[in-house]
């Protein structure tokens, strides 16, 4: 197994650097074994979960490394206490230069994972967003991304919904977009927390290498 890039890290905690196309936690099946979490625990035995990146998504994943840190980590998460930024390579040019998107989002049970916009059932989702460069020459716009909720392909379904697909997207984008780059080109590129113990804010940042 590959190692894991770790960027920040002490006794009580990890954050890291995850590759695009590597799972966070297993999936079904010896050949979805390999993931972020089997790979730390190879050199970093107490490491558990408290929140994930989609396989293709790049970028910081804060990993506890004791029960203590993951209540408390875990706590931050539920109530929102945990500020998050990505960077994203949108399909199209943005016309505003920053806005927000506010669509509740559902499984789409029949073609899950997938996720949906649904105003009846969907869970409350906001998506603040800026444009920070547009290619006029490949029509794209490369946007920082911020979710103040955190819900499963919250970025990618809001993107979609603005008409601006993430490039790389095989899940939402059409199929031109899809196969325009080899990977999703969506990296979560920084984290800021509070410290499990001497309760001091802790700001971690990855940039993206695309």
């Amino acid at each position: 197994m590959q190692a894991v890039d770790i960027l920040w890290q002490d006794e009580h905690l990890l954050v890291v650097n995850k590759p695009s196309g590597l799972l966070t936690v297993p999936g079904r099946g010896p050949d979805k074994q390999d993931c972020l979490i089997n790979r730390l625990l190879v050199s970093h035995p107490n490491s558990r979960i408290v929140h994930r990146l989609d396989q293709p998504t790049s970028g910081l994943v804060i990993v506890p490394q004791s029960y203590e840190a993951l209540k408390h980590i875990g706590r931050q998460f539920e109530t929102r206490q945990v500020s998050k930024q990505y960077v994203a390579v949108v399909a199209g040019l943005l016309e505003q230069d920053n806005g927000e998107i506010e669509l509740p989002l559902i499984c789409d049970w029949p073609n899950r994972p997938r996720q949906m916009v649904d105003h009846e059932n969907g869970k409350h989702a906001l998506t603040r967003y800026r444009a920070l460069q547009r290619d006029t020459e490949q029509q794209t716009t490369r946007v920082e991304l911020t979710p103040v909720t955190g819900r499963s392909h919250q970025l990618r379904v809001h993107m979609l919904s603005l008409g601006h697909p993430i490039v790389g997207d095989t899940l939402y984008a059409p199929d031109t977009i899809a196969a325009a780059s080899e990977r999703l080109l969506l990296h979560a590129q920084w984290i800021e927390f509070t410290h499990p113990t001497h309760q001091k804010p802790v700001s971690v940042e990855c940039i993206s290498k695309f």
